[in-house]
């Protein structure tokens, strides 16, 4: 560093710091005005913090969410009951298409016919009782294929995935979730233990890793929670408990006269909504997930998928297709949208703060035209007067920045809470309040000050 440089330097350090000291002193004399000039700094920057705590919260919440149902996936579920029907003169019925239904054949067709598809899974999910050494409760049993935990990103915490040997041989194995192991296995390692749900004995392989989700999550995505479920190969499901795609030629004509597959009540016995929709289901298949290799192409897979199923099922819809990502994109979207929303609001105190700060800093110039006088006199250069009043400027919205980022901490803490939106306050968040009060200073702050540095010191003495 130069001599010249160094000089620079010490000059502009000894300005700063003079500047600051009268600030500070200045802004105490008058310590309410000051507080009141800078609650519009306060709001705009509390605001800003609030917003990129929401957008912040938001993109983890996609991205978990994303995690949760899977990237590239496609989730295509049975339609029951089908209410369209063209119009008809009286007495006149129109004959109803049969469909199989969405069955395992269907991805298996899938998989082996689109191109793009990387995987499919089946899933068939059962409800009933979870039995073991005296206590029992009510649980789903959800029939899978091997590639069903990769699709939903299900990790194992102990024992295995099902293997090739116990799939084609439909043996009585089971995969638990980390809940059914807290419930029924809290002194003992499951693994190599038995349990029965339904009429089966069952043979633990393997424990799910605890995913903590809530419950509206879970009915926003339309998925269960994986800790209370127990996990069986799709070949013991279909053998061991239940398969719907074995119709007799019976059930086929009458789901063809009526538009329903009709299933006999076991003692004739009243039944609960659940168990009447079962009557009224006749897919194998409650659910079935398609993996597709490149994310561009889901959209356009999704078009092939309906199409071929269509055909396979007779030109009846029977089916529904949707595409996560899609849904959490639009969701994405419609947040991304609050928060420009919310920014713009931010925006608008910041605006109004700092047009606070002018105003305030115009008057003080006003106010102290003498004290600007005697100054001059005693040598103060502009550029000393004009460190000082923008000094007291940048203070002003500091404090307010300040009290801001404070303000905004707690404010995001109570969305969270109350509203039940996600919230993240990162330290960049803090660095961007932070810096955005500081400019907002600065840039209002340069008028008042550049005014009071080309006042006359002549006229400012005489001035009354």
């Amino acid at each position: 560093m130069t001599d010249a440089t160094g000089g620079r330097w010490r000059e502009f350090s000894a300005i700063a710091m003079f500047a600051l000291r009268a600030g500070v002193e200045a802004l105490s004399h008058n310590a309410l005005r000051a507080g009141l000039t800078s609650l519009g700094i306060l709001f705009g920057v509390a605001s800003v913090i609030a917003m990129l705590a929401i957008g912040r919260g938001a993109e983890q919440e996609i991205l978990e969410q994303m995690r949760l149902l899977g990237s590239n996936n496609i989730i295509v579920k049975p339609i029951v009951e089908q209410k369209e029907e063209a119009a008809q003169a009286a007495g006149e019925k129109q004959p109803r298409r049969w469909t199989p239904g969405l069955t395992a054949r269907d991805g298996e067709s899938v998989k082996r016919i689109i191109p793009e598809v990387e995987h499919t899974s089946g899933e068939i999910v059962l409800n009933t009782l979870i039995t073991r050494e005296g206590r029992r409760r009510s649980g789903k049993l959800v029939g899978v294929d091997t590639a069903y935990f990769s699709l939903l990103n299900l990790e194992l915490a102990s024992g295995h995935l099902f293997t090739p040997s116990q799939i084609s041989g439909a043996r009585p194995v089971a995969i638990i979730g980390a809940g059914v192991k807290a419930r029924f296995f809290t002194t003992e390692d499951p693994i190599g233990r038995r349990i029965k749900v339904g009429e089966n004995w069952l043979t633990v392989v393997g424990v799910l890793a605890d995913r903590t989700l809530s419950e509206q999550t879970a009915q926003r995505l339309g998925i269960r929670d994986a800790n209370l479920d127990v996990y069986v190969p799709m070949s013991t499901m279909l053998l061991r408990y239940r398969d719907r795609a074995r119709l007799s030629a019976r059930d086929i004509e009458q789901a063809a006269r009526d538009g329903e597959v009709v299933f006999v009540a076991a003692g004739g016995s009243q039944e609960d909504a659940d168990r009447q929709a079962e009557r009224r289901n006749y897919h194998q298949l409650d659910r079935l997930i398609v993996r597709v290799r490149e994310a561009d192409a889901v959209t356009s897979t999704a078009d092939v998928l309906r199409r071929m199923l269509e055909r396979r099922h007779n030109n009846v819809v029977d089916f529904e297709i949707t595409v996560p990502e899609e849904l959490l994109r639009q969701e994405q979207r419609t947040r991304t949208i609050f928060n420009l929303v919310l920014g713009a609001i931010a925006s608008i105190s910041l605006i109004v703060g700092g047009i606070g700060i002018m105003n305030i800093m115009l008057a003080s110039v006003l106010e102290r035209i003498r004290e600007i006088g005697v100054r001059r006199a005693l040598g103060a250069t502009q550029r000393e007067i004009l460190a000082q009043f923008l000094a007291e400027a940048i203070l002003i919205s500091l404090a307010g920045g300040i009290a801001g980022i404070l303000v905004g901490g707690g404010l995001s803490l109570a969305i969270e809470r109350f509203a039940d939106i996600k919230t993240i306050v990162s330290a960049m968040s803090v660095i961007v309040a932070f810096g955005v009060s500081i400019t907002v200073g600065l840039v209002f702050g340069i008028l008042p000050a550049w005014r009071a540095a080309r006042q006359d010191p002549v006229v400012c003495l005489r001035y009354e």
